[in-house]
C-alpha cells in the first residue's frame, strides 16, 4: 500500500514539474509587423541631369478604389540612375518605410521587372551585409522607341541565393511581397 501511494505521488509530481517550462523567462519574439505601403515613387536621373518620375498611389490602401499610376515619357537609348521611396500616407506625416526596408536590407530586395515588350534592362548599385542586391539603387538602361509595363515588386524575406533572384528575377525569390506596382511607361 505504501509503495502504491508513493508511486502515486511520483507520478503526481513529475505531472507537476513537466507542466512548469522554462519559458517564462525567454526573451519574447519581435514580431515584426508587415508595413502599409500606399505610395511607390521612382526617380530616374539621365547623364545629363534631366529627371524622370514614375509613381504608383493607392492612396486607400487595400480600400476598393483602384491606384493610380503616372510616369514621365523615358528617352530611347538612355542610361538613368535610379533611387525609389516608399511611403505610407495613410499616417500623418507619411510614414517612409524606405528607411526601414534600408535598415534591414538582409530581409528585403526590390525587383524590378519589364514586361516583353519594354525595351529596358535594369542592374543593382546596391547590396546588403551578404554582398546581395538590395534594389534601392539601381541602373535602367533603355533601348530603342517601346511601350510596356514596369513592375516594381518589393519583396521581404526573398532567398536571394536562389537562381536568377540576384539578378533581379522574383521567380525563385520566395518571401512575401510588401508591395507590387505595374507602372506603363513609354520610350520615346
Amino acid at each position: 500500500m505504501k509503495t502504491i501511494k508513493l508511486f502515486g505521488l511520483l507520478a503526481i509530481a513529475l505531472i507537476t514539474f513537466s507542466a512548469c517550462s522554462d519559458d517564462d523567462n525567454a526573451t519574447p519574439q519581435i514580431i515584426n509587423e508587415e508595413e502599409v505601403i500606399t505610395t511607390v515613387n521612382v526617380t530616374l536621373t539621365d547623364q545629363n541631369g534631366n529627371v524622370k518620375n514614375l509613381s504608383f498611389v493607392d492612396p486607400d490602401g487595400d480600400g476598393p478604389n483602384e491606384p493610380i499610376t503616372n510616369a514621365d515619357d523615358l528617352d530611347a537609348n538612355t542610361v538613368y540612375s535610379g533611387t525609389i521611396e516608399f511611403l505610407n500616407e495613410l499616417e500623418t506625416p507619411a510614414g517612409d518605410i524606405t528607411v526601414e526596408v534600408a535598415e534591414e536590407d538582409l530581409d528585403h530586395q526590390v525587383f524590378y521587372v519589364p514586361s516583353s515588350d519594354l525595351n529596358a534592362t535594369i542592374s543593382y548599385n546596391d547590396q546588403d551585409a551578404n554582398g546581395n542586391p538590395v534594389g534601392l539603387d539601381f541602373t535602367l538602361t533603355t533601348g530603342d522607341a517601346s511601350s510596356g509595363t514596369l513592375t516594381v515588386r518589393l519583396i521581404h524575406l526573398p532567398i536571394k541565393e536562389a537562381p536568377g533572384v540576384s539578378s533581379g528575377d522574383p521567380t525563385n525569390a520566395s518571401g512575401e511581397t510588401d508591395v507590387e506596382a505595374p507602372i506603363s511607361l513609354d520610350i520615346l
